[in-house]
């Protein structure tokens, strides 16, 4: 017989890191050093009162068959009184949370809730690509916008044509933003909520990163409304709870409720010996200071020694990357190849494989590289001492 694969999944591009990582492998196999910034995965331990809370959970849980679909209702209270400690915000466990097995399900998953053939969601280039295929495999269109330097990384919704507003159901958001760090300022989330109200789109926030932040505590458009908003957060930056699989979504009840309709139709809930490992995690800001503290710490050296090699860079105001712009107007892959080379052996992604064309053609990533702030502090200070002999 012969096997085909579908027309959406034939549709996706490859392994757009394919090449930088089969460059890893050649250098790793020939005795090279490789320090690899291109991962956005924590590399420190889940904090030991996570990690020992999830070891109990399993005891006491031995016998309690599926979980809930949307999370059990000690977690959702301790969602709950989470935002509201954070941001001042009263949820209602029951109405308006529901847990998720990560961010990445719950925004692969909400254009199937919410588009018919024919509808447009808007979300940034450069983005998470998630944002993208949930909407072309649930049959919407996709229409990017560009996220400028000159525009301080923050969307131009005027630009955006009125037919393609018309036609829009779903506005993607992503602040602290990744890739490029920025943390859009309090004016901002008025703005974009009066946008989504004025044209009856739904207002969706992936706030994964809120609580990696350098410069000012990041606001959660819950603060600015309830109508029409969902919001996405994930334990996975926050507590170094990647490999847990655990978020929420919260916000209008009736979004909430769509969401769970399809959830229960599609998968099942997340574990619940990781659901008491989020319980503890939420209970906790201490690792989450301390997470911050490095994080800065590792953005800062990094930063300061791009500027002395020449290198022109804007510090992060949040998030775990470094969005840096290429010197001498260096293609970005080319500037990445470089920093290849045996002598340099540092793997970072080029902005341009991180997003996708606009309507006029160009790429909003181009020219850029980002840096993970991921390895530990002495692969940190190894890279920096590679790059102090780097010829630009």
């Amino acid at each position: 017989m012969s096997v085909r694969p579908s027309r959406r999944l034939d549709s996706l591009p490859g392994y757009a890191f394919a090449e930088v990582d089969r460059r890893v492998a050649e250098l790793k196999a020939s005795g090279v050093r490789v320090l690899d910034f291109g991962v956005g995965d924590p590399q420190y331990p889940t904090p030991p009162a996570v990690r020992q809370a999830c070891q109990a959970g399993v005891d006491a849980h031995a016998a309690s068959g599926y979980p809930s679909y949307v999370g059990s209702r000690r977690l959702r209270e301790a969602i709950a009184r989470w935002n509201q400690s954070r941001f001042g915000i009263t949820l209602d466990p029951d109405k308006e949370i529901s847990a998720c097995a990560g961010a990445k399900e719950a925004v692969f998953h909400l254009p199937f809730a919410l588009l018919d053939p024919g509808d447009v969601v808007l979300l940034p280039s450069p983005g998470y690509p998630p944002y993208r295929t949930g909407t072309l495999f649930a049959g919407g269109e996709v229409y990017h916008y560009g996220l400028d330097r000159s525009r301080g990384f923050l969307p131009d919704f005027d630009s955006i044509p009125r037919e393609v507003v018309e036609r829009a159901r779903i506005l993607w958001l992503n602040y602290p933003n990744s890739p490029t760090g920025r943390v859009a300022p309090a004016e901002f989330f008025p703005k974009a909520v009066e946008f989504c109200r004025q044209h009856d789109i739904v207002l969706a926030s992936d706030e994964a990163y809120t609580e990696i932040w350098f410069t000012e505590r990041p606001r959660s458009f819950l603060e600015f409304g309830r109508e029409g908003i969902l919001v996405f957060q994930s334990m996975s930056k926050r507590s170094a709870m990647t490999g847990y699989r655990i978020g929420w979504v919260c916000g209008d009840s009736r979004l909430v409720t769509l969401f769970k309709k399809f959830k229960t139709n599609i998968d099942s809930g997340v574990p619940d010996f990781v659901q008491e490992a989020a319980v503890a995690a939420l209970s906790d800001e201490t690792h989450v200071e301390e997470a911050r503290t490095a994080y800065q710490a590792k953005r800062d050296l990094l930063v300061s020694t791009m500027r002395s090699a020449g290198i022109a860079v804007e510090p992060p105001e949040g998030t775990i990357y470094i969005w840096q712009q290429v010197p001498n107007g260096l293609d970005d892959v080319e500037f990445a190849t470089r920093l290849l080379a045996p002598e340099i052996a540092i793997a970072v992604v080029p902005g341009s494989w991180l997003a996708r064309p606009l309507p006029d053609g160009t790429n909003p990533g181009k020219g850029f590289v980002r840096w993970a702030l991921c390895p530990p502090i002495e692969d940190v200070e190894e890279a920096c001492r590679r790059l102090r002999s780097l010829r630009i």
